[in-house]
């Protein structure tokens, strides 16, 4: 398992945008797809996109397909998820967590490494 960090949330006003940050302190993302989820309060927790490290395109849900973009950063060591034109509905904790099946892979028990989660908090 990996240890993952995530950064990059706060408050922002509807129609703003965030990036958040995914970091493996002491660690590396070789070989690993790193995901994305949300979960807000009474809710499953939704995914929202996916990467492998190596290579390859995103794959993203469609919860917030078009407004969001995840990129890695070689350099940092870091997986980010870029969200633009925020809505209140997207108010959530946001996690990364990592997996050796795919980025299509969108099932959270699949992931076995998680983040702490960073707050979003978007108003109208």
């Amino acid at each position: 398992q990996v240890q993952l960090e995530e950064s990059g949330g706060g408050l922002v006003q509807a129609g703003g945008s965030l990036r958040l940050s995914c970091a493996a302190p002491g660690g590396v993302f070789n070989s690993l797809t790193i995901g994305w989820f949300r979960q807000t309060p009474g809710k499953e927790r939704e995914f929202v996109g996916a990467v492998i490290w190596d290579a390859g395109n995103p794959y993203y849900a469609d919860i917030l397909k078009g407004r969001v973009t995840i990129s890695r950063d070689y350099v940092q060591n870091k997986v980010h998820l870029q969200m633009n034109s925020l809505k209140p509905e997207d108010t959530a904790i946001y996690y990364c967590a990592t997996t050796r099946y795919g980025p299509t892979t969108t099932s959270r028990d699949r992931y076995n490494s998680w983040g702490q989660g960073t707050q979003v908090t978007v108003f109208s």
